[in-house]
C-alpha cells in the first residue's frame, strides 16, 4: 500500500471494504505471529507525574486526582502474582517521573522481580523519556522491553497537543537509544485526536515502517473531562472506534511480523472492543493487574473499564473472551516481537557485510 491508499482506506465508510481489510489483517496476522494471544499484565503503579500532556487525565496541572505511588512490596507481589498465573510477561507503567530516586527505585525492582521469578518474567517498561543512561541501566536491571508512545508522528500536531517545551525531536531520540541499547521498541498513537487528519494518520503507519518498530500500542482517543483537549471538538466515539479497528488493520498489513496491542481503551468505546482488536490483526492483550485500590486514580481517560475487578477476575474474563474468538493464550511465554529478531540480525550481518 501506498500514503494515498492508505488514506482511502481510513476514509471509507463502505462495509465490505472494511470486512475485507480486517480479513486480510487476519491472514497476514495468521501467517506471521500466529493466532495465539499474549498477555502483558499492567502495574500502573503511580499517577505521579511531571508532564503536563494537553488530553491526559493524570497531568500535573490536574489538581482533581488523587496522587499515589505503590510501595515496591506491592509491585513486586503484583508482579509474582502474573508469574504463578502464567502470564509471560508484565508492563510497569507510571507517570514520567527521572529523579534519581525515581531511577533507582525501578532498577532495585527490576532485579528483585527478576531473582524471584529466576528470570522467567518478561518486563517491559511505560515510563516516559529518560537519559540514555537511565533506559541503559533500566535493560541491564532486567527490562527488555520498552513502551514509549509518541501520540503522533506530526511535529505540528505534537505541539498543539502537549504544553510549550515539550520536544518530539527528544522523544524520536529516545526511541533511537533505546534501540541501540538492545529493547524491543515500541511506540504508537492516539487516532481521532482534534486536529488530527487522515494524512496524519497515514504518516504515522509509513513512521513506524521507516524507524523498524518492533512493537505497536495505540489505541482511540478518548476524552478526559479535566483535560485543555476536552473543550474542544471531538469525533464521536464510534468514529475514533472504527479509526482505531482500521489502524490497526492497516498496521498488520503493512508491517507484518510486529507485536500489536488490543488496548484497553478499544473496550472502554465497545464491550468486544479487544475481541475485535485481535480480530483486526492485534496479538497483545494487557491485563489489569494493578490493586483494585488504586486503579480508580489511574484515569488517563474517562469510563475506562474493569476498575472494579481484581486480577484474578479479568483473568478469568480475558480467557472466555479470547477462546469465544477461536484465538489461544501463549501462557508462561514472553511473545516476543518476530520483528526484533529479524531486525536484530539484519544488524549482525551489515557488520559482518558493510558494503551489502
Amino acid at each position: 500500500m501506498n500514503k494515498n491508499q492508505i488514506i482511502d482506506i481510513l476514509k471509507t465508510q463502505d462495509e465490505a471494504v472494511i470486512q475485507e481489510l480486517f480479513k486480510k489483517a487476519y491472514q497476514i496476522k495468521q501467517q506471521h505471529v500466529g493466532s495465539t494471544v499474549f498477555f502483558r499484565g499492567i502495574i500502573e503503579f503511580s499517577n505521579i507525574c511531571t508532564k503536563d500532556c494537553f488530553y491526559c487525565g493524570i497531568r500535573k496541572s490536574n489538581k482533581k486526582v488523587y496522587r499515589f505511588s505503590m510501595t515496591a512490596q506491592d509491585i513486586i507481589r503484583a508482579s509474582l502474582w502474573a508469574y504463578e498465573q502464567g502470564y509471560g510477561s508484565i508492563v510497569l507503567q507510571s507517570g514520567e517521573r527521572s529523579d534519581e530516586d525515581f531511577v533507582e527505585f525501578i532498577e532495585d525492582i527490576l532485579l528483585e522481580i527478576k531473582k524471584l521469578t529466576l528470570n522467567k518474567l518478561g518486563i517491559t517498561l511505560s515510563l516516559g523519556e529518560q537519559s540514555f543512561e537511565t533506559f541503559k541501566r533500566w535493560f541491564d536491571a532486567g527490562a527488555h522491553r520498552y513502551l514509549l508512545r509518541i501520540e503522533t508522528s506530526d511535529q505540528n500536531l505534537y505541539k498543539k497537543i502537549h504544553p510549550k517545551g515539550s520536544d518530539h525531536k527528544n522523544r524520536l531520540k529516545c526511541l533511537k537509544m533505546l534501540g541501540e541499547i538492545g529493547y524491543q521498541v515500541g511506540t504508537g498513537v492516539m487516532i481521532g485526536l482534534p486536529f488530527q487528519t487522515y494524512e496524519n494518520l497515514a504518516d504515522d503507519i509509513l513512521f513506524f515502517k521507516e524507524w523498524d518498530i518492533d512493537m505497536i500500542g495505540m489505541g482511540p482517543y478518548i476524552v478526559h473531562k479535566d483535560t485543555p483537549l476536552a473543550s474542544l471538538d471531538n469525533n464521536t466515539p464510534e468514529t475514533n472506534f472504527m479509526l482505531g479497528l482500521k489502524m490497526i488493520a492497516l498496521a498488520r498489513i503493512y508491517l507484518k511480523d510486529v507485536n500489536i496491542a488490543a488496548t484497553t481503551a478499544l473496550q472502554a468505546l465497545d464491550p468486544l472492543g479487544r475481541e475485535k482488536g485481535l480480530q483486526a490483526g492485534a496479538n497483545i492483550i494487557m491485563p489489569n493487574i494493578t490493586p483494585v485500590e488504586y486503579r480508580a486514580n489511574y484515569l488517563l481517560y474517562e469510563d475506562k473499564p474493569c476498575l472494579d475487578e481484581n486480577a484474578a477476575m479479568c483473568r478469568s474474563c480475558l480467557e472466555n473472551r479470547i477462546s469465544s474468538i477461536g484465538e489461544t493464550i501463549g501462557f508462561c511465554q514472553w511473545g516476543d516481537s518476530p520483528h526484533f529478531f529479524k531486525r536484530k540480525n539484519a544488524g549482525k550481518e551489515k557488520e559482518k557485510n558493510p558494503l551489502s
